[in-house]
Order: C-alpha cells, then structure tokens, then sequence
C-alpha cells in the first residue's frame, strides 16, 4: 500500500491562509455596513446590522471557506497567477455573498418580519461587501507573486550591472512579439534586454508592448541596429509567409547581428515559448516557400495494415520514410538496405518508438534479383518505397558502369518482383537531374522513370515516380560540406558563381512521396511546386552570416568550376511532359512521355551486358536510350557566362509551362 507523504510546509500555508481569509471575510462584511451608512456610527441601524452579522458570521464563514476550496483559492499556485486565478476570485466572492443574502433573508423570516418592507440589511451593502472582497482577496493572493516581481527585479537590475545582457530588437509586435518579450523580461536564462521593436503594420509605428516602442516596419531594420546599437536580433513571426520571413532574414542578415527566431505556433498555443525554444535561424528558413502540407488521413488509409517495403531504408530519405510509415500502424514494415550501420541505426530508432510494430530489417542489395525476389515471396510486399539509388554526380561520373548496375537494374529487379508478386504500390524516388540529364546520375534516373512507365503499361501494380530538387541535410548534400568548411574557418568552395537549385527538407521531400501514393492512379510521375530556385552561391554567404562571419572578409569563398556532369541549373520537366493538378496545390503530375517499350527492352539488355562488362562506352549507350542526355566532359568552361543566360531563363519557364497547361486542363 502507497502511503502519502504530507508537505509541511503546504500546510502550513493553507492553513495561515484560511486563517487569513477567516478574518478578511468578517472585516469585509464590518466594512461594508460602514460604508453603506457612510460611517454614521450613530445610526441604530449600523448596530441592528453589526448584531446580525455577528450572529450569522460562524455559518457565513464557513460556507465562505467551502466556496473559496471549491474555486481552487487554496490550491493555485499564487505566485504565477494570472487572469484566470482573478476569475476564480470574483466567482468565490460572488457566491459567497449569494450565501450571505439567502443567510439573512432566512433569518428575517424566522424572526417573522416582512422582509420586503422591514428588511433591515440595505441591499447596498451586498453589493459593496462583493466588492471589498474580491478586492481584497486579490490583494492577498496576488501579493506574493508581486513581491516575487519585486524581488527578482531588484535581484535582476543587480545581475544586469554585473552581467551585460545583448541589446536585442524583436521583429513582430503580436502575439508571438508579445509572449517573446515577456519571456525574455522574466526568465532567469535571458542572455537579452528589448531595445526596440519592428512590425509592418502602420498602425502599430509609435505604439508600445511592454514599453517597448516599434521604431519602424522592416525597412528601418538597418538603421535601428545603429541607432539602438543592436547586437541580436529575434524574428517572432512564427505565422508569416514563409518568402515574408526569408526577405527579413536577409535584410536582418545585412546588419551582421546575430540571428534567432521564435518556433512555430502550435508552441505558443501550448506555452512552449521559452528562452531555450528560440533557435538559430537556419537555412531552411530560407526557402521561401511555406512547408509542403499533406493529408496524413489519406496516407494512413493506404498504408495503414500493409506490408511496406523500404529499399535504400538507412539513407536520407529512406530511414525518413521509415520513420513516417511505421507511426502509420503498418501490418509490417521492412527496412531493405546494402549499408548495415545505417539499417542498425533506424532499426533502435523505430524499436525504441514503436515497440509494438512488427519490424524486419534485412541486409541485401537490390542489384541481387533472387535476394529481392526471396524478400517478395517471403513477406508478400503490398507498398514499396524505393528509395536504394547511387545519387552523388561526380562519384557516378567516375563510375558509369555502377550507376546504370544500382540504379537501372537495381529499380529493375525490385520493380520486377512488384510486378510478379502483385504488390499494390510501387513509388520510385527520382530527381530533378532525371530532366534533360547532363550526367549519368541523372540519365539513370530517367531510365528508371521509363522502366516505371512501362512496367505500369502491363501490370496490375501501381508504379509511379516522383521527382524532386535537392534535400537540405541529406547525406553528400551541400549544406553539410558548407557547415564543416565554415567549422574549420574556409575556404567554402561553390563550383560556380551563378549554378542554382531547387531545394527542400527531408521531412517534406517523404511527405510528398507518401501522397504520391495517395495520389496514384499509376504512370504518373509527381513533381514538387518548390517555389523559386536558390542560388548556390547566396546560400553559401548565408550560412556563413548565419555562423557569425562575414564572407570574404572572416571567411574566403572559392569558385571551383562545373565538375563533370554538373548543371548550372535544375528543371523539374521536359517541356513536353505538361503538368495536371492534384488535390495539393504544391504538388502536380507531369505527364509521362511515350516510347517504343519493346525496343526499350532491347536496348535494356544491351545496358546490362555492356554494365556487366564495364563498358567504356556505357555514356554513349545510355545516350542512345535517353534522347535528352548529352554526354559533357565540361572541358568548354568559357561558355559559363551563356550557360548563366540560360539559367535565368530557366528560372522564369521551368513552370510557365505548369500555368499553361493547368489552365488548359
């Protein structure tokens, strides 16, 4: 049996309290009488009153006490109260005078007089002793928290002039603005002191929060860093537009301020604002876009009691996958994977989350057909994901023969078994690079495409691809190879100043991937709206602000060149492929091209044989097959300035083609 431990020290306080209120109660009531006859003490009604009162004060007390439990008066912790402990107040006076006004009507009937003639007890006096009350009681219960103000005040005001706090502006003077300020203000941990504030809104100019003035609207932010000598900067905006806050980030960037941003809403919702959520601002903050949002309803509807299968399941975007799919109750998840360290990891991962979900995490490559084939036969695959791929351009450019060997006939095998185990689902995950390939990595990843076309032409599986830019974080990506160049103080190397990318987070890029299966009616390939590329070259003098340096000055950017296969710029589509809509209005389809599938499977047969004999003109075969692919040695670095005129008009069509076709639909 549990015994209860009593605190002491909790008694003792509600108990001085009760007393407290036992007195505070009946003084009250002395008061209001007083008052009601405005202190003519020589009135005999005064007296007449007073006996009353006196007689029916030890049942009043009482039910006064039983009302001030009941509204939690007792109970709450006094030193943080707010506004909702000055409603409890107000209810537990009011029916405590309730109490009082049926108390003495009782006790004029029992002593027989016609209370609406002779009551005795003016009506005024109920009303005035309500008040006395809940003022006083918000007197005593607010007290200790204004002494605790006080007293950290002064505590504060101490540790100021021994500690210099940073002269902080805060972007946004709402909601957020308001809970960051007061935060900051309050907490122990505050590092800041609020100078100044900047909002857009015109008619916020002048105003003050917590008097704090709003200095200007997003344009005086350089000028008030001079002014207020700002060293930090905070952006609470957690509910603008997300190209609102990339145009502040930048400007607040220009001042070389530090840089923290309050979290998102539904932390401000719960009270979660604390000194310890504000971050960095990051590069995601960057984009410019809003976060791709998916119907998670439709995704647990497909998934939910299904045999999922994940290739490539310990990478980037596959342990992603895996970690989506397995809070989505599948019957079975399987993590396929060539890596057994990254299997490893998200294995204790999702173990660790999900307890209960029946996991198998097998080792094998999809290049091995009777290994894929055992893993279909075995488990009876409903969903895959197929995510197993080499990805990095320059590595594949050196090694041909094993990009068409892993990426080719690897999505050929798993996609095979699909077809001969009638797996519901088949999701092939490809690239912008698969458009107009320049690169072996990217013209592999097209043939994929059309291998998932033309299984999708025979099958009773639904085969889709979908296709998307470049994911922040991912392994071998950009943002990673910029973070230690920047640790270890420069150079930062960008291959060349005008390239561009389309870029998105990893959670996003699996979201899309999970509603391209919603989505999938089979054939189609999903292209991600990922609003306006990013100049590489900009991202990198932004992560390097973003660390505190200045580029150029604290950290040099070297210009390296195109590296074989490399782009200058990314498209989403061929121009003849055309986009429809979906119900996501960031997500569309791009319509598949048609080609000769039987020559295709010739030509499939010569890969493999040429793949197998590590062919030195595998490029030149694989060009034969994609009619877009264009081998390039980018030995002709003199037409950069042409291929920088072609990346600007990339920029303004790659999706003119999307506004077209939708409004022709």
């Amino acid at each position: 049996m549990k015994i209860k431990t009593v605190d002491a020290n909790k008694v003792l306080r509600i108990s001085l309290l009760a007393v407290l209120d036992v007195v505070i109660i009946n003084l009250m009531a002395i008061a209001a009488i007083w008052i009601s006859y405005e202190f003519n003490f020589a009135n005999d009604a005064i007296r007449t009153c007073l006996v009353r009162i006196v007689k029916f004060a030890p049942i009043y007390t009482v039910l006064t006490i039983a009302a001030f439990s009941v509204f939690k008066l007792y109970s709450s912790l006094w030193a943080f109260a707010g506004a909702a402990e000055m409603w409890h107040i107000v209810f537990a006076a009011s029916v405590s005078v309730a109490f009082e006004f049926i108390g003495h009507i009782l006790i004029q009937k029992h002593q027989l007089v016609d209370t609406l003639v002779h009551f005795p007890m003016p009506k005024r006096f109920f009303v005035i002793h309500l008040f006395l009350l809940i003022g006083a009681q918000c007197v005593v219960r607010f007290a200790y928290r204004i002494a605790r103000r006080v007293k950290y005040g002064a505590k504060t005001l101490i540790e100021h002039k021994v500690k210099k706090q940073k002269r902080t502006m805060v972007v946004g003077a709402g909601q957020a603005g308001a809970m960051t300020i007061r935060e900051l203000n309050t907490s122990q941990n505050s590092e800041n002191r609020v100078v100044c504030l900047i909002d857009d809104a015109a008619d916020k100019r002048g105003g003050y929060l917590y008097g704090i003035r709003v200095v200007g609207n997003r344009n005086d932010i350089p000028q008030a860093v001079k002014d207020y000598d700002i060293e930090e900067i905070i952006i609470a905006m957690p509910t603008a537009h997300a190209k609102s806050r990339r145009d502040i980030v930048k400007i607040c960037q220009e001042t070389g301020c530090e840089l923290r941003t309050v979290p998102g809403l539904y932390q401000l919702v719960n009270g979660e604002v604390t000194i310890q959520k504000l971050r960095r601002v990051q590069v995601e903050d960057l984009l410019g876009r809003d976060a791709v949002k998916v119907n998670m309803d439709e995704i647990l509807d497909y998934v939910s009691g299904k045999t999922v299968l994940v290739t490539g399941g310990g990478g980037s975007i596959g342990s992603e996958l895996c970690r989506q799919i397995a809070g989505h109750n599948p019957k079975c998840l399987i993590i396929f994977d060539i890596y057994e360290n990254n299997a490893y990891a998200i294995q204790n991962e999702i173990i660790a989350q999900y307890p209960d979900l029946t996991l198998e995490v097998l080792i094998g490559s999809v290049r091995d057909e009777k290994r894929v084939d055992a893993v279909f036969e075995k488990y009876g695959v409903d969903i895959v994901y197929h995510a197993a791929a080499h990805k990095h351009v320059p590595l594949m450019e050196q090694s041909p023969n094993e990009a068409i060997k892993n990426n080719v006939f690897g999505t050929y095998n798993v996609a095979r078994a699909a077809d001969k185990y009638n797996a519901e689902k088949f999701v092939m995950i490809s690239t912008d690079k698969a458009v107009n390939p320049t690169n072996i990595m990217g013209a592999s990843k097209r043939i994929c495409e059309m291998i998932v076309q033309m299984f999708n032409g025979k099958s009773k599986t639904e085969f889709v691809s979908v296709r998307f830019g470049n994911v922040l974080g991912s392994n071998g990506s950009v943002i990673p190879l910029f973070r230690k160049q920047i640790e270890k103080g420069g150079p930062v190397t960008v291959t060349h100043k005008d390239i561009i990318r389309y870029f998105m987070t990893i959670p996003e890029a699996v979201s899309l991937v999970l509603q391209a299966g919603a989505f999938a009616k089979g054939g189609e390939i999903f292209v991600l709206d990922m609003g306006e590329p990013v100049r590489i070259d900009d991202l990198a003098r932004n992560m390097i602000r973003l660390s505190g340096y200045e580029p150029d000055v604290d950290i040099k950017i070297e210009y390296t060149g195109l590296r074989p296969g490399e782009k200058l710029f990314e498209e989403l589509l061929m121009s003849e492929e055309g986009l429809g809509k979906t119900d996501n209005q960031l997500i569309y389809i791009g319509h598949q091209l048609d080609f000769d599938e039987a020559a295709f499977e010739s030509q499939l047969e010569m890969l493999k044989n040429a793949a197998a004999d590590n062919s030195r003109q595998i490029k030149e075969l694989v060009e034969s097959i994609v009619p877009t692919y264009h081998i390039t040695d980018n030995k002709d670095k003199a037409n950069g300035e042409e291929n920088a005129v072609k990346a600007e008009k990339a920029k303004k069509e790659v999706f003119t083609v999307k506004t077209a076709t939708v409004q022709s639909l």
